[in-house]
């Protein structure tokens, strides 16, 4: 069984990618997400993609990426009669993840506060580019605004290009990991004790955290990190290397693995020479040595050294295209993308990927495909407890009748 989320209700009120990414992986597990979007525009990511057909049609490929397994209603929180209709869904939601600026909800009257009214043991994840507090808390953050302030541009590309973006929306994928996995964490203790969670998740947070071995280097060793291209900090020799065809990683990290590579490139004379006999002499030469291995490479294409050197406990990969590895039998071989066919507003099937673990042995896929807009609004809210409907509307008129916040 790969749905270990089975029984959750997430509420998804998230747009564009952090939010919907985190979304998706408890979707993934069997959680029962439903998406709960504006009224005719729904989720900015609709309309984001390479496709203007599907930007037309609300199925932006960007939404189609990481949608799958939700339902999606429509609901305007600015009108009271939708807000009362959100309080019945909260009413019944284990957790809610949200990705607008801090203040955003309190000011709609939906905050923390009055859902856990609603919903004591709710888990309320706010996913922000800065978190809900200090002072860039209410700035716009994009995932290249968090790239250049985190300082991943600053290590990235090499010392003639730098800085340089991620070629993905890196930030932005860190906090969608970063919020699934602290509320999995909340649902666990939520299922013990009854206790909700309020998860305040900042990009630029999850980004420096991940950033962890150059921020150690420099909070403990004093040593600024620098861009080195395609070239390893750590060791040498570690890095891509042109062959007779293509681009080949090698990461020779190890002592043994510098000698098995010499050996194998036939190049044993390298291993005496003083400029290479050890790590830290292969690290300051590592220009001279890159050139002598790379002349030896170019007797055989990057695939038939990648397998020649992996055989022998040499770590090396070819540097492909999205194309060719999602070609590649060890991705198709285990189940790394699931397709639909009739998937609204689509002239072909959709093909999308799904998370990066397997559940003992079995592949957690998506088991619907991405929702149009407002696709589930009769299924989602005719399936909600009538009881459950009169003790949430009960709870929401009592503040107007006392004159207290709404």
């Amino acid at each position: 069984m790969t749905d270990l989320l089975s029984g959750i209700r997430v509420l998804d009120l998230t747009n564009v990618l952090a939010g919907p990414y985190c979304a998706y992986q408890l979707a993934l597990l069997g959680a029962d997400v439903i998406k709960v979007e504006a009224p005719q525009s729904g989720d900015l990511a609709r309309q984001l993609g390479a496709s203007p057909e599907l930007n037309k049609a609300g199925m932006g490929a960007s939404f189609l990426a990481q949608n799958a397994g939700k339902r999606s209603v429509v609901l305007d929180l600015k009108g009271e009669a939708d807000r009362e209709r959100f309080l019945d869904l909260v009413a019944t939601a284990d957790a809610l993840v949200e990705n607008f600026r801090p203040g955003v909800m309190d000011r709609l009257g939906l905050g923390h506060a009055r859902l856990k009214e609603v919903r004591p043991s709710l888990v309320y994840c706010a996913i922000s580019g800065f978190g809900q507090t200090g002072p860039m808390r209410d700035n716009p953050a994009y995932d290249q605004i968090i790239q250049g302030l985190s300082g991943i541009m600053s290590i990235t590309g090499t010392p003639e290009t730098a800085p340089l973006r991620v070629g993905y929306p890196v930030a932005d994928t860190l906090g969608g990991l970063v919020g699934a996995f602290a509320i999995a964490a909340a649902l666990v203790r939520q299922k013990t004790s009854g206790e909700g969670a309020f998860l305040d998740v900042s990009m630029l947070e999850c980004t420096l955290s991940a950033l962890g071995w150059p921020v150690s280097n420099y909070l403990t060793a004093d040593v600024e990190p620098q861009p080195m291209g395609n070239e390893n900090m750590t060791a040498a020799p570690s890095g891509a290397f042109r062959t007779g065809d293509g681009l080949l990683n090698i990461a020779a990290n190890k002592q043994e693995q510098f000698l098995t590579l010499c050996r194998l490139i036939g190049l044993p004379e390298l291993v005496s020479d003083p400029r290479f006999a050890e790590r830290e002499t292969r690290k300051r030469n590592r220009a001279v040595l890159k050139e002598l291995i790379e002349d030896a490479l170019a007797s055989a294409p990057a695939a038939a050294w990648e397998e020649k050197l992996n055989r022998a406990g040499v770590p090396a990969g070819r540097v492909l295209t999205i194309p060719q590895v999602l070609e590649e039998q060890q991705v198709t071989l285990r189940d790394m993308t699931t397709r639909f066919d009739g998937v609204s507003g689509m002239d072909r099937p959709l093909t999308v990927v799904r998370g990066g673990f397997m559940v003992d042995g079995a592949a957690p896929l998506p088991v619907r495909p991405p929702p149009a807009l407002g696709e589930h609004m009769d299924e989602v809210f005719s399936g909600l407890p009538p009881r459950i409907k009169r003790k949430v509307r009960a709870k929401t008129r009592a503040p107007a009748k006392n004159g207290a916040r709404a």
